[in-house]
């Protein structure tokens, strides 16, 4: 996360040089972990093109960062292969988002917006749920670890991956992206964290059972469940759902969203208590399922 979240790389502005520094070290810290690469032509990444021109509400929103030119994204796709023949595969979806800002505005003397909790806390978490679970035996259902490019500009990475993805989506039987998890919301009991949606399937109520710290998301009102890259594939019909502790802190989208201002303590008990739970839901014959009017 240090490296992540580093002035080195300046924001990791979504479509930009950095974004693709951040996603070469993913890559190679799947490689280590012994992932198979799930990406182009037998790599861990996946390049998208962005739209060229951008929509007219990005254009304006970029006019308050460094002019870069942004042509393509990365996506970052490692899978754990699980121990069922190719023709029963299922698979669990960890995502989270590896870009960030980038360079803009000058705020107090500071023009870097480094992401530290958004979202180099849920890459982070990705990365760390990777190399514990390639520890561990082999599991029945194949995990795919997979960090999204450009979500920052409006999930162009998602969209390509919906478009190419390693497994046939409705292999798929959940998805769960990790967002914004480096800090306690204050409105959840200590070392817990929110889910997005958490009434809308019985996904959180049965990863629970096995020891997750979740609860509820305690702002519906915000609408977080439609605000992250889970959306577009719960609206393909994947159980898919956002992991997140942000408590509406100030720092969101600014400079100061740095590593001083991270409790790992905080993320390290989060992302331990959902280990146990996901390797259950690797190896288990259970689906979730939506509820009676759940599916978006």
């Amino acid at each position: 996360m240090n490296f992540l979240a580093s002035d080195e790389l300046r924001g990791r502005g979504s479509g930009t040089r950095e974004e693709h520094l951040a996603a070469l070290f993913i890559a190679s810290q799947f490689a280590g972990f012994g992932l198979e690469p799930g990406g182009d032509s037998g790599s861990f990444l996946q390049k998208a093109p962005l739209p060229s021109p951008m929509p007219g509400p990005v254009q304006k929103r970029l006019q308050a960062y460094e002019s870069v030119q942004r042509t393509e994204t990365w996506n970052v796709v490692g899978i754990l292969r699980g121990s069922r023949s190719r023709k029963d595969e299922e698979a669990i979806l960890l995502t989270a988002h590896l870009d960030h800002l980038g360079v803009g505005t000058n705020l107090k003397g500071d023009s870097i917006y480094n992401g530290a909790d958004d979202d180099a806390s849920g890459t982070t978490a990705v990365l760390e749920l990777a190399r514990a679970l390639t520890k561990r035996k082999r599991p029945h259902r194949t995990i795919l670890f997979v960090l999204f490019g450009s979500e920052e500009l409006g999930g162009f990475g998602n969209d390509y991956f919906l478009k190419h993805p390693p497994i046939p989506l409705d292999r798929i039987v959940a998805n769960l992206e990790f967002e914004m998890i480096g800090r306690l919301d204050p409105e959840i009991p200590a070392n817990s964290v929110w889910m997005t949606g958490y009434e809308r399937s019985d996904l959180g109520a049965e990863l629970s059972k096995h020891g997750a710290n979740i609860v509820a998301d305690p702002r519906p009102k915000q609408k977080f469940f439609q605000r992250s890259d889970n959306y577009a594939l719960a609206k393909q019909g994947v159980v898919a759902h956002t992991i997140s502790s942000f408590g509406l802190h100030s720092d969101y989208h600014q400079p100061s969203d740095d590593l001083s201002h991270i409790d790992f303590t905080h993320m390290s008990e989060v992302i331990s208590s959902m280990l146990k739970p996901i390797e259950w839901l690797a190896n288990t014959q259970w689906k979730p399922a939506w509820n009676v009017g759940g599916k978006p």
